[in-house]
């Protein structure tokens, strides 16, 4: 896929999937549980250095981030799987340092804070649609948390709905790292074009 790769950066967004203190920094809730697979993949910084890239290009950044008034009566009283991990850890309230935006990867002039996301599709519960097809994009790439959860539920969605993803594969994280490699080698395939940030560096 890398020798072929071309972009468009008038018609291209980058989107960032909860870099939020709470994963991404050292103190935050669930950052333990991610930490193997950014030291090993180095994402964070691999994901700066592309924001600037891209933005240099003209591409839209879009910030994804999520996050629930305290006592999260956004969602189920009785919420299973990755969102009760989050309500027990008390993870990503409006208002906390927990859900700030961690600071390698922080909007600037110019990007797109979405928001309302309350779950872990970016479709699912924003206006994100709404906004790239305004902008007239039609090719997405996605970065973020999780590797195998809300990257990879915008990433299937994205491809339903007529977008060309592409995700990268060394700005992506999991809670570990054989999650993250099968994710990355079994279903990303199906759905995007996998990459490594500095194939879409120099794309740009």
């Amino acid at each position: 896929m890398s020798d072929a790769l071309t972009l468009d950066p008038t018609k291209t967004a980058l989107v960032l999937i909860e870099f939020q203190n709470e994963f991404a920094a050292e103190g935050g809730v669930l950052h333990d549980a991610v930490k193997a697979v950014m030291e090993k993949n180095g994402m964070l910084a691999n994901t700066a250095a592309l924001v600037d890239r891209a933005r240099d290009a003209g591409v839209t950044i879009l910030h994804a981030p999520i996050t629930f008034a305290a006592g999260y009566g956004e969602i189920t009283k009785h919420p299973y799987g990755i969102l009760k991990g989050v309500v027990d850890g008390n993870a990503f309230v409006k208002g906390t340092w927990g859900a700030e935006f961690v600071a390698e990867v922080s909007p600037a002039d110019g990007d797109i804070v979405i928001e309302g996301k309350r779950g872990l599709d970016t479709f699912a519960s924003t206006n994100i649609d709404f906004i790239l097809r305004s902008k007239g994009i039609d090719t997405i790439i996605l970065g973020g948390f999780l590797t195998n959860c809300c990257v990879e539920s915008t990433m299937r969605t994205g491809y339903e709905n007529g977008y060309r993803v592409i995700t990268l594969t060394d700005c992506t994280a999991g809670t570990s790292v054989e999650e993250h490699d099968n994710a990355i080698n079994f279903d990303y395939p199906m759905f995007s074009h996998p990459v490594e940030s500095k194939d879409v560096a120099a794309a740009l």
